[in-house]
């Protein structure tokens, strides 16, 4: 196999290397007098004594015949007149089974002292068009994560994607490992994207631990990275998730989060000349979002059910990004502040967030419970000032007496320890024998 794989690289060798050469350095933005490359390509510049160490570019655009290129690394000891050396390929990852348990950087590289892992990988590319729409299968099969605040309330289908909007620090990590420890996807693909580096291993090491980390492939891209690195950190990440799918298996793809991507990207625009547009942003974000995410899915090999997490400012869920992100998804999973200040974990807000292919994977039984707890608790809610100062009487409005009463019940059953695993179907059964039609009177 290595054999072949050598003859095709051979064939494959430009004997021809060209280059061009560093014109302006200004913040991160690069500027080269040629070589003749296409955007999106990668390059290498050559800085040091006698030219020795490498820095990896990648061609973002073009100004005035000249071409500007954005680092993976640190900018230090680039000249006037270092050598921009072009590959004429764009950036690809090394992908194989064998990565399964391991942490890796944006771009594919082992991190924190791991081996290169060179045996019984492929090349694959890390930007790849989205299915054809036609061609991918309908959600048809509903995938336990055991989460019963989401099997049972938010079913989610194999395939289908999800976004998770919330401030900082209400939970949004730790619902995340859960997934990951308890779900039935055959393997997880998790993307800390902007993540201080603390936060890196306190997750993978507090959250995930050992066993969450046995069929799970970590790609960490921290907030101290260049912008291109981020943006790499989430394409690599899709680009592993896809690999996978394309072996017919059931992937999960978490990304947290999509906010800090849509970051790096401005970073890049602004850098390179785009005119800021809403709150900053430039058009590139908007296009660069449902390039990403749409490239989840189905496909007629396999499943990527993809959790996308989503920062709010202030809670604030108009706020342009999640408001461009919540039109692309399948449904979304709202974590509310004041639930998480009351201890309640996972913090969702029941009758903010919703699942867009749950009515088409569940049973009319499983529906029904699950909308008897949504009208229960919007009744509670919409009451709840007059409940807490006493000045509702028992017995004025039957429904609401339900509502009072079962409320305690409902809380109960959202709430769930950070070691829980409960199945689908153990979920389904306590859902329907609290809240089904038998137990509405």
């Amino acid at each position: 196999m290595m054999v072949k794989e050598l003859i095709r690289e051979v064939k494959t060798l430009n004997t021809f290397k060209h280059y061009g050469k560093v014109t302006q350095v200004v913040g991160l933005m690069i500027e080269s007098k040629g070589p003749q490359v296409s955007v999106g390509e990668i390059c290498f510049i050559h800085v040091g004594p006698s030219s020795s160490r490498k820095i990896m570019v990648e061609v973002v655009g073009f100004r005035d015949e000249k071409v500007l290129l954005m680092p993976f690394d640190r900018i230090q000891e680039i000249s006037p007149g270092s050598l921009v050396e072009a590959t004429h390929k764009p950036l690809e990852v090394k992908l194989g089974t064998s990565l399964i348990g391991q942490v890796l950087d944006g771009i594919g590289r082992p991190l924190g002292g791991q081996k290169q892992i060179v045996t019984g990988l492929s090349s694959f590319p890390t930007e790849n068009d989205p299915p054809n729409p036609l061609e991918r299968p309908r959600i048809e099969e509903p995938l336990s994560l055991g989460v019963k605040a989401i099997d049972g309330l938010f079913t989610v289908g194999k395939g289908q994607r999800v976004g998770i909007f919330a401030g900082s620090g209400v939970g949004k990590s730790t619902l995340m490992a859960m997934i990951a420890k308890n779900s039935d996807a055959h393997i997880n693909v998790i993307a800390l994207i902007g993540e201080r580096g603390r936060e890196v291993r306190d997750f993978i090491e507090r959250d995930l631990g050992p066993e969450g980390l046995k069929n799970t492939i970590v790609i960490a891209a921290t907030s101290d990275q260049p912008a291109l690195m981020r943006i790499k950190g989430a394409m690599t990440a899709t680009a592993v998730a896809e690999f996978f799918r394309n072996q017919g298996l059931n992937v999960t793809l978490m990304m947290d989060s999509v906010t800090r991507v849509a970051m790096a990207q401005r970073e890049i625009g602004l850098a390179i000349g785009e005119p800021p547009t809403t709150k900053g942003y430039t058009p590139s974000v908007f296009s660069i979002l449902p390039r990403l995410l749409e490239r989840s899915g189905t496909n007629e090999h396999g499943s990527i059910t993809a959790f996308y997490t989503v920062l709010v400012d202030g809670d604030d869920m108009s706020e342009p990004i999640a408001d461009t992100v919540r039109g692309i998804l399948d449904g979304h999973l709202v974590l509310d502040r004041k639930l998480a200040n009351r201890g309640q974990f996972p913090a969702i807000n029941i009758l903010k967030s919703i699942s867009r292919v749950m009515n088409e994977i569940v049973s009319s039984s499983h529906k029904r419970a699950a909308d008897r707890v949504r009208s229960l608790m919007a009744l509670y809610e919409d009451s709840e000032d007059l409940i807490s100062i006493g000045a509702y009487k028992r017995g004025t409005n039957r429904e609401l007496d339900t509502a009072v009463q079962q409320y305690p019940e409902i809380i109960a059953f959202i709430k769930q320890q950070l070691d829980e695993r409960i199945p689908l179907e153990n979920t389904i059964y306590e859902l329907n024998a609290k809240f089904g039609e038998g137990e509405s009177s």
